[in-house]
Formats: structure tokens, sequence, C-alpha cells
């Protein structure tokens, strides 16, 4: 069995969050969904899933992730049609925090530097 090249699942990934990013606004009609940016995405080492991270504006997580969730089918299919891979993952959305916290911190800071101003 020949052995994958090293990065291999790191290029399909990255490939795979461009593509869905790029299908996201153009496929989808679900409501639910709002302005999504796909973050990042991790794939399993056999490709089986792949857990794709984004963040929303103009419309609730929770929502945003059910209408994401439901359409990860149809998004599938059409990444099918893109990568020439044996496997196409199965697509998981999960919302990353990451950006609001890195606003919290922001925040934070700002009102430190404030205090230790005046």
């Amino acid at each position: 069995m020949r052995k994958a090249k090293p990065g291999r699942s790191t290029r399909i990934a990255d490939q795979i969050a461009r593509d869905i990013a790029e299908l996201i606004p153009k496929e989808v009609r679900d409501p639910r969904v709002g302005f999504v940016t796909v973050t990042g995405c991790e794939i399993t080492p056999d490709y089986a899933h792949a857990t794709l991270y984004f963040t929303v504006m103009g419309a609730d997580v929770d929502e945003c992730t059910a209408g994401l969730n439901a359409a990860a089918g149809m998004l599938r299919s059409l990444i099918f049609k893109k990568l020439r891979i044996h496997t196409v993952p199965t697509l998981h959305f999960v919302h990353d925090d990451s950006v609001d916290r890195g606003f919290e911190m922001d925040r934070l800071i700002a009102r430190a530097v404030e205090k230790t101003g005046e």
C-alpha cells in the first residue's frame, strides 16, 4: 500500500474549506443561513468526516448551524464533482467562536489601556 504524501490531508481539508465557502452563498437557499464565512476545516485520517468551522453574520448561530447541517448532503454531492479523491467526507458544521473571543479580548485590552492611561 502506498503511503500518503505528507500534508495531503491538510491540502484536502483546505480545498474542501475553499470549495464550501464558494458554494454556500451560491447554492444554499435556506433562510436560516446568513452571511457565512468558513474559517477552517479538519478532516479525519480516513477522509470519512470533515468538520467545517464557520462564523456567521445576520443570523442566529444555532439556526444557521442547523441550516448548514441540513444542506450538508447537497454540499457533499457538489464537492464530489470537484474533488478527485476516492472518499468524499461527510460534512459537519460547527460554529467557530474564536472570532468572538478575539473581539472580547480586544475590548478587554482597550479597557485596560484606557484605565492605565488615566
